[in-house]
């Protein structure tokens, strides 16, 4: 039989055997139920590390045939030996890039989504869905000072959410051109900081249009004076400015007032990255250092990372949501009974539109702990990022690259090379001790503690730095 041709559905296959509620399917619930509660009550899940193509295929053996392996089999596999491959991103000692740590009743409510199958692309087949994740946005969007009316989507991440803010941007930019009989510029340009997150590069990328990086200052924050010279030179050309509220590398919050300002003199769109550091917002230690933020037109915040929600969800909210919904409804002959009718459909704001309710283990959680829960927990991850640092102050060998601002606390040890940090930073892991890897700022090797899972201590902490010596 040549690799093209249909194989015939064996006789003896009953096509509603995946689908009907019978004994075996009992079982297969039973079994993932009982993994699943195993994991999310587990105290001592180890860290795990990653393993060789070559050894995967031997542990896991071939697991796609004709007939099964079963789910008994395939549960075993996936436990003992591809779970143990995936490090464990809640693991308290998970410090590096931006780490995750779900609620318990984020992770649990995430099993009841995904049981419900349910679809949250239209207010048409997910009203009760959408409703509870349009009173997340709404409860976000006040926090972070935008007007009543606000509103947006839960989209995959903040690359998309990044995307699709800046993809209203410039058909909004487009209808101003177009409603005063101006042309259109030869290309269009978007300003951020030479320190934002690759994301905005790789959007304008999609978007084909041009970046103009402005340097932030030696502190890492991009000022109103940097983003004034960049807005004279460029002009009209400029649809978009991009603020970052919590830069990943380092944690740092733009100056996002004073570039906030030059919107009483130009015309452009400001958006707000804060996939991870906007969360810092919602604390009374850290809020001062956002002024500004609540005139903005567009912002993201992930609640994977620093709201405690399972992968992957973004919030995307527009300050007048109507300019998203102009640049992002689809238009087609089956769509229509959908995108005709004044209902909320969450697909019309986003450059997507098949979705999950991503949103709904982060409502969830935020309904079942209250709000005051979630300030306590990134006050604490701001605070103990404040303490660590003034460890890393005491010690001889070890210099802070920067002064945190928020929970990520990057330094340096004297003399190491990047060779010495890599082969720390794997004896690290291979201990099971903790996931720390490497980095650099301005060609020198250093490293960093990316603080967000409360369960985080700085006893642990000061195990990682005695490490050091």
């Amino acid at each position: 039989m040549g690799a093209g041709e249909n194989r015939s559905v064996p006789a003896s296959e009953d096509p509603t055997r995946m689908h009907a509620v019978t004994g075996e399917t009992e079982s297969i619930v039973d079994l993932v139920l009982d993994y699943s509660r195993r994991r999310l009550l587990s105290t001592d899940t180890p860290l795990d590390k990653p393993e060789t193509e070559s050894e995967l295929k031997r542990l896991a053996g071939r697991t796609i045939d004709e007939r099964g392996i079963g789910a008994s089999r395939a549960l075993s596999i996936f436990e003992h030996v591809l779970a143990p491959a995936c490090i464990t991103i809640d693991h308290p000692q998970y410090l590096s890039f931006i780490p995750a740590a779900p609620t318990k009743a984020a992770m649990a409510f995430d099993l009841v989504v995904s049981a419900s199958s349910l679809y949250g692309g239209s207010w048409m087949e997910g009203s009760g869905a959408v409703h509870a994740e349009n009173e997340v946005l709404t409860w976000l969007a006040t926090e972070f000072g935008l007007p009543a009316g606000a509103g947006g989507v839960f989209v995959q991440g903040g690359t998309i959410g990044n995307l699709s803010a800046l993809v209203a941007a410039r058909e909004l930019a487009r209808e101003k051109r177009t409603a005063a009989g101006e042309p259109m510029p030869a290309r269009w340009k978007l300003v951020c900081s030479t320190e934002a997150h690759s994301s905005n590069k790789s959007a304008a990328k999609v978007m084909d249009v041009d970046v103009v990086l402005v340097p932030a200052g030696d502190d890492g924050m991009l000022r109103g004076d940097a983003v004034r010279a960049a807005l004279e030179e460029h002009g009209g050309d400029v649809f978009a400015v991009i603020a970052t509220t919590g830069s990943t590398n380092f944690g740092i919050v733009d100056d996002v007032a004073s570039i906030a300002a030059l919107k009483d003199e130009f015309d452009f769109w400001l958006h707000i990255d804060g996939a991870y550091g906007l969360t810092g917002m919602l604390s009374p230690v850290a809020r001062e250092r956002y002024r500004g933020v609540e005139r903005a037109d567009s912002v993201i915040v992930d609640p994977h990372k620093w709201l405690f929600a399972p992968f992957d969800a973004c919030a995307l909210i527009y300050r007048d949501p109507e300019i998203g919904r102009r640049a992002h409804t689809q238009h087609a002959e089956y769509l229509d009974t959908l995108t005709g009718k004044p209902e909320w459909s969450p697909s019309d704001y986003a450059v997507q539109l098949t979705r999950r309710p991503r949103g709904l283990p982060f409502w969830f959680s935020l309904a079942t702990y209250g709000a005051a829960a979630y300030r306590a927990a990134i006050t604490n991850s701001l605070e103990l990022a404040q303490r660590i640092a003034d460890e890393i102050r005491r010690r001889p060998e070890l210099q802070l690259v920067r002064d945190p601002q928020l929970s990520i606390v990057v330094f340096e040890r004297e003399g190491w090379t990047m060779d010495d940090y890599e082969r720390w930073s794997a004896k690290l892991l291979d201990e099971q001790r903790a996931f720390v890897t490497p980095s650099s700022h301005a060609g020198r090797p250093n490293t960093r503690f990316a603080i967000i899972n409360p369960m985080t201590t700085f006893e642990q902490l000061v195990g990682i730095l005695d490490s050091m010596r």
